[in-house]
């Protein structure tokens, strides 16, 4: 019997790892959104010196990697594991920012819900006694990902409200069993779902299901409530996103209410500049060590649950005529 095994896909933490350290950058865009204030860097050019948006974006993620040891004053060394991943093809900017660590690194990919997985794995190492610290990173870049999964930006694309903004940005943590900071209690880890939708244009519908799955089964696993977490933040539907998982959760008399919210609507707040809102590894990780743990900071929150989504589609599969498959991870945090 799995003694950590709550219900049929989520794991009690008993040693209760925390974010002792953690940084968070984000772009020129994302930091004159509602939510600049909270981050704790913006750049003020996306490419940061460099050559392409490919470099630019790893070298944001060498240097949330680099501000977040320091804050912990750790070096490498002091870390057993390095769980990234980002969306670009073969995970190139996380083996990219893993060559200098010399750490063991696990390279990983859920999309936009690498951050939420990446905590969980991480937590998972930590309370079964495999490290003592684990960091655990992601980042996207808006240039990049448009120039992998739609159009290179210069073509001048027009794009449809259903679409949504990659974030330009990057985040690392790390997680440890001593030390301050919040605390993980559980992981609620997500199956791939794929109701048929094929439209890259409107990946939040296509997230949306996988998110319901995910939350309630949380919920089931737990025995709790939406009201016992104060935020629900999901990552990243955007609007469409989040109108259909309030469908979705309506026919299975679930009210979610105000307590759900979308990093990827907040980011960018109601600017129609970024269509449905933000999307990108980097969201959901820079609104949680940005947005949510401030607010855990100050006591304006202690439960959240962190429910990171993902459309695990490429380029190759759309032109092919496939659907996208989904997930989603649930990470629940207390102050």
């Amino acid at each position: 019997m799995a003694a950590k095994r709550v219900g049929s896909q989520t794991l009690a933490f008993s040693s209760l790892p925390r974010l002792i350290a953690m940084h968070a950058i984000v772009g020129t865009n994302e930091g004159q959104g509602p939510c600049g204030e909270f981050f704790h860097e913006i750049v003020d050019d996306d490419l940061l010196g460099e050559s392409t948006a490919e470099k630019a974006e790893r070298k944001m993620l060498e240097s949330a990697v680099d501000q977040c040891l320091k804050k912990g004053n750790l070096v490498p060394q002091d870390i057993q594991y390095y769980v990234s991943g980002d969306l670009l093809n073969q995970n190139i900017s996380a083996v990219f920012s893993a060559r200098s660590l010399a750490v063991p690194f696990l390279g990983i990919f859920s999309a936009c819900g690498t951050f939420a997985q990446g905590l969980g794995l991480g937590s998972i190492l930590l309370d079964g006694e495999f490290a003592d610290k684990v960091l655990v990173g992601t980042s996207s870049h808006y240039q990049t990902a448009e120039r992998q999964y739609r159009y290179p930006i210069e073509l001048n694309i027009q794009h449809k409200p259903t679409n949504q903004h990659t974030v330009t940005g990057a985040a690392a943590c790390v997680l440890s069993l001593s030390g301050e900071g919040p605390k993980i209690t559980h992981v609620t880890l997500g199956k791939v779902v794929d109701m048929g939708l094929k439209n890259p244009n409107d990946m939040g519908s296509a997230m949306a299901p996988a998110a319901f799955d995910t939350l309630d089964q949380h919920l089931k696993d737990t025995g709790r409530s939406i009201d016992y977490y104060d935020l629900i933040l999901t990552g990243d539907l955007g609007r469409q996103g989040l109108k259909m998982l309030h469908v979705i959760a309506g026919r299975y008399n679930m009210k979610l209410g105000d307590t759900v919210q979308d990093g990827g609507v907040l980011i960018y707040g109601d600017n129609p500049k970024y269509g449905s809102g933000a999307s990108g590894a980097a969201c959901s990780a820079v609104m949680t060590l940005g947005y949510v743990n401030t607010k855990l900071y100050l006591g304006e929150l202690h439960k959240v649950l962190l429910v990171g989504t993902g459309a695990l589609l490429n380029q190759l599969t759309i032109q092919q005529g496939d659907s996208i498959p989904t997930i989603a991870h649930a990470v629940a945090i207390e102050a």
